[in-house]
């Protein structure tokens, strides 16, 4: 799998939930861990897709939180390439997801949740499953 595309996204939670957060975007969506762009303070961890930071996990400050503090945000979308190899490592991970074939959009959609409980929008697109009625 290979995400294309998304300037980044900041997610903030406690510490605990955050190292599952980018676990869960480190090995089942195949991004990786890189620096710190210089400027920035606040603790956390930034993932990448090629050379571009798409999504910061930002460490809360507030002790009391419990979850992800998403604002308006309800789901992450992402553009990807690699529909077969996704569809393994999901079923390799037991993640629970659904699978929304588009052909008027010239897609498929897989979409699931990261372990914070915020949405994930895989978008593949020009890629079908073999069996384009599935729905795991």
């Amino acid at each position: 799998m290979e995400v294309t595309g998304l300037d980044h996204i900041n997610i903030t939670a406690p510490l605990a939930l955050l190292e599952n957060v980018r676990d869960f975007y480190l090995h089942v969506l195949a991004l990786r861990q890189g620096p710190r762009p210089s400027g920035f303070r606040r603790q956390g961890f930034w993932l990448y897709a090629g050379e571009a930071p798409i999504l910061h996990l930002t460490v809360s400050e507030a002790a009391s939180c419990d979850s992800v503090a998403t604002g308006h945000l309800d789901h992450v979308a992402l553009r990807c390439r690699g529909l077969p190899e996704t569809l393994r490592r999901l079923a390799e991970h037991g993640l629970s997801h659904s699978v929304e074939v588009v052909p008027g959009l010239g897609q498929t959609q897989i979409f699931l949740r990261d372990p914070s409980g915020l949405g994930v929008e895989l978008n593949f697109v020009d890629e079908f499953p073999q069996d384009a009625d599935r729905s795991v």
